[in-house]
């Protein structure tokens, strides 16, 4: 049974002092019509049921609409019985027909809105039954006439069996498991949320009307794909999905399915007993769950655990209880199901679309790649940044092609969210987008850890260089907010999901810290809290936005604690934070690069204005944080950007910020007067404490001024750091600097043993393929004499042998002829050097003469 709604509306509610608007027309009808009207009102309001139920109470007033947002989409004409009061006493309803009319709208909507076994559903049965029963007795009291008591059709109501196929709330179903969510294909019934689960066809009518607008148009933001992989199922997993369907369909007399009873085990500590008797449990959800999971090889596996779920139950239960009666006729409900699928061939499970499944994975440049493995897919937007990516599906396509469905991931650059937002480094966010690609788009592999995992080691598997990134949370496209995952297993394939993965620990967890967003940058002066959301840029077609977009828009409370902003270290003050930071005017920066941030400062403080000096006038400055507000021109309280390796790159940071007026003017004359300030005496708040040379004059200080304004000899008295943060300073830099030592250290050993590993895997790879040669030559030379033994044998019979013994001699001839033959050669060949020698004698012999 769907859940009843005690204290929600099927119809919205109108208050009792909301009034609709006169109409022009003025009613003619008797008082004796409008005190009927009256009448049947009352009946309704005071009627009770069994147990003193008031089934008009959920119809006095309307729903929240924050908490039913979509009712108001659905329903059309929204009304509730308050609304229809107010007319009445108005004498609005100019006959009584509009008054039946409005009457019956109600338990209208709430039959189209609602599940049929829902609270409200039931409540609107009695509330239409009362309406015709009052009727029936005003026309036999002859009070209306019989035409005007009759209820008007108001459309169809839509069928309680059809699927719907609404957008559900992501923030509420992203997070449950997959394997505890109703399947469609399997039959389960949609999940029954806010009172209602049936589609409505408005909606569907809304859905086709959108879905062929999608087709026609071009924008970038009607192109994008949600939703789940594509069921591709081999012949086995259709059979068994049959059967698993088909045993949902009994029903009994009251209507309700056979298999409810054996939807899920009894609960341990209600019933242990059963426990205690029952060896191996089975239930409906673990068939389910083990198939998803690609447990069962054979359709004889999966009717294993068929008919052990049903012989628990006859074993528990009474041969005459209705559980084991039902057991009964669905056992043999499945094994009929199970002969009929086993009948067809394969060919009659091949999908509409050609795919055949390729659950081995898919062989490609040497590398298999199967359901579950983290791969880079080229992205058409951007080739330096391809997409993070998990492989759900691998199949083959009519023509051979290989194809891969994977979930995307999202860096922080590619989406929509506020300008303060900060991110972990190697951050990526899960995305509903599930997209085939050609095997040949894989650039790569890659692996993505979640977030509790992250910080304590790396993948032992992974190869040396893999990619390695971090999960913490699901990135809704529709609203552009972020959901941090309860259940790392909910976000991956259900092949996978009882796989675990071997670490390599780090001596010593590291340490997790989140920046700012590389594309803080985006932020405009002249965007507000009440804009709309900003799109992100798209570009090609099978690839995420090109870039993302910032807002100003005000924080999801429900999302607001996932911002864990890390500031650098600043004098501490409370009276400080609470004042919105405000950028005067004429310190206000243009776009740069952050190359030149350290470089290029829009002002440069007066060097004697230092920390000290600062936190001395938070701390003697009287505060009322409460009683101001923040100006137009406010910005985030941390605004320090952090250089991003991405292409996408902020411009300098803020360096001045002055506090709103109202704070500003609270501050006494004479210590506003010890501080540095702009044209508009506010005093100037830096990110830094100054820096400056010994040799550097500081420039005078601006005089202290009383409270007429009138300049007052101060004695010039130059500020500078205390001991105490010098001291500090030195000792930070010294840390630092070991810090940086000892892992440039760290890094080099680490280095020398990569390299010493991979001379060693060199070496070892490099004398196995000299033996491997060894050994294909001595294998080549007995395939040779083997060959050549038998010839002979063939050719000469018994006498082989003396045929052998007579090839080796001549053999033997033959290399001691040739050796003979060698080395006279190489005695005529020295003979022939010897008298080539050139003679410069008198007997004036030429050089050609010599060698004649």
């Amino acid at each position: 049974m769907a859940p009843k709604h005690a204290s929600l509306s099927a119809s919205p509610e109108r208050d009792d002092d909301e009034v609709a608007t006169t109409s022009e027309q003025v009613s003619t009808l008797p008082e004796e019509v409008w005190s009927a009207m009256l009448d049947v009102l009352n009946y309704v309001y005071d009627f009770r049921g069994e147990d003193n139920h008031d089934p008009s109470k959920i119809f006095h007033r309307k729903v929240n609409k924050r908490l039913l947002p979509d009712y108001y989409d659905i329903i059309k004409e929204p009304i509730a019985l308050s609304t229809i009061k107010s007319k009445v006493n108005a004498k609005e309803y100019l006959t009584f027909q509009d008054f039946v009319r409005d009457f019956a709208l109600v338990p209208h909507n709430a039959f189209v809105y609602n599940l049929p076994d829902s609270g409200a559903y039931q409540d609107a049965l009695v509330i239409k039954q009362l309406l015709e029963e009052q009727l029936k007795k005003l026309v036999d009291a002859q009070t209306i006439t019989e035409t005007d008591g009759q209820l008007p059709y108001l459309g169809e109501i839509p069928a309680a069996d059809e699927q719907a196929v609404d957008d559900e709330d992501e923030d509420e179903e992203e997070e449950d498991d997959d394997d505890d969510e109703p399947d469609e294909e399997l039959g389960d019934e949609p999940p029954k949320k806010r009172g209602r689960g049936r589609p409505r066809k408005s909606s569907i009518i809304k859905r086709e009307a959108a879905a062929a607008k999608e087709e026609k148009n071009d924008d970038p933001e009607t192109r994008k794909k949600r939703g789940r992989p594509p069921k591709v199922l081999t012949p086995t997993e259709h059979r068994i999905q049959t059967v698993l369907k088909g045993i949902r369909k009994p029903k009994n007399d009251d209507g309700q399915a056979l298999i409810a009873n054996f939807e899920r085990l009894p609960d341990k500590t209600v019933m242990p007993e059963y426990f205690q008797e029952i060896k191996n449990p089975v239930a409906y959800d673990v068939l389910k769950r083990k198939y998803k999971r690609k447990k069962y090889p054979t359709l004889d596996h999966f009717m294993r655990d068929v008919d052990l779920m049903f012989e628990n139950a006859k074993q528990y239960n009474t041969d005459e209880s209705e559980i084991y009666k039902d057991a009964v006729r669905l056992q043999a409900e499945a094994h009929r199901l199970a002969d009929e699928v086993k009948a067809r061939p394969d060919t009659e499970y091949v999908g509409d679309e050609g795919r055949i499944p390729m659950p081995e994975g898919i062989l490609h440049n040497g590398e298999l790649y199967k359901t579950g493995d983290w791969v880079f897919i080229q992205n058409a937007n951007d080739l330096t940044k391809p997409i993070p990516t998990q492989i759900y599906r691998t199949y083959q396509d009519a023509q051979g092609g290989k194809w891969l469905n994977v979930c995307w991931y999202y860096r922080p650059e590619q989406t929509v969210h506020r300008f303060d937002k900060h991110f972990f480094e190697g951050e990526i966010s899960k995305t509903g987008q599930y997209r085939d690609h050609r095997i040949d788009e894989i650039v790569g592999r890659c692996f993505i850890m979640f977030v509790t995992r992250y910080f304590k080691g790396r993948p032992a598997s992974i190869a040396p260089g893999t990619e390695v990134f971090v999960c913490e949370s699901r990135y809704n496209e529709e609203k552009h907010t972020f959901n941090k995952i309860k259940t790392w297993a909910s976000c991956l394939p259900d092949e996978v999901r009882d796989k675990d993965y071997a670490m390599e620990q780090f001596p010593t967890p590291r340490r997790m810290k989140k920046y700012p967003s590389p594309i803080t940058y985006l932020l405009k002066d002249e965007q507000k809290e009440t804009d709309d959301l900003p799109k992100p840029e798209w570009g090609a077609d099978n690839a995420p936005p090109k870039i993302g977009a910032v807002h100003r828009r005000p924080k999801d409370p429900k999302t607001a604690n996932m911002t864990n902003q890390q500031s650098p270290v600043r004098p501490s003050s409370s009276q400080r934070q609470s004042y919105p930071g405000v950028l005067p005017q004429q310190y206000q920066q243009q776009a740069g690069s952050p190359g030149s941030a350290l470089q290029t400062r829009p002002y440069q403080p007066q060097q004697q204005y230092t920390a000290n000096a600062s936190l001395q006038s938070q701390q003697s400055r009287p505060s009322q944080p409460q009683q101001i507000q923040p100006q137009p021109g406010s910005i985030p309280s941390n605004p320090y950007l952090r250089a991003d390796a991405s292409s996408y790159r902020g411009p300098a940071p803020p360096e001045v910020y002055v506090l709103p007026d109202a704070a500003n003017y609270s501050i006494p004359v004479e210590i506003r007067g010890l501080f540095q300030r702009d044209e508009a005496d506010r005093v100037l708040f830096f990110t830094v404490p100054p820096s400056y040379s010994e040799d550097e004059t500081p420039k005078a200080l601006h005089p202290f001024k009383d409270a007429a304004g009138r300049a007052v000899d101060s004695g010039n008295t130059k500020l500078g750091h205390s001991a105490r943060y010098l001291a500090a300073k030195s000792r930070r830099a010294a840390e630092l600097a070991k810090k940086k030592a000892d892992y440039e250290r760290e890094q080099e050993a680490q280095d020398n043993l990569d390299h010493k590993r991979k001379a060693d895997e060199t070496k070892s790879t490099f004398a196995e393929i000299d033996r491997l040669k060894r050994r294909a030559v001595d294998k080549l030379s007995d395939m040779l004499q083997d060959g050549l033994t038998q010839e002979i044998k063939s050719m000469h019979g018994q006498d082989w042998e003396d045929e052998v013994n007579r090839r080796l001699q001549s053999v033997q001839r033959s290399n001691a002829n040739a050796n003979s033959k060698a080395l006279e050669m190489e005695k005529i060949q020295r003979e022939r050097i010897a008298r080539a020698q050139i003679n410069f004698g008198m007997t004036g012999i030429r050089f050609e003469e010599a060698q004649q």
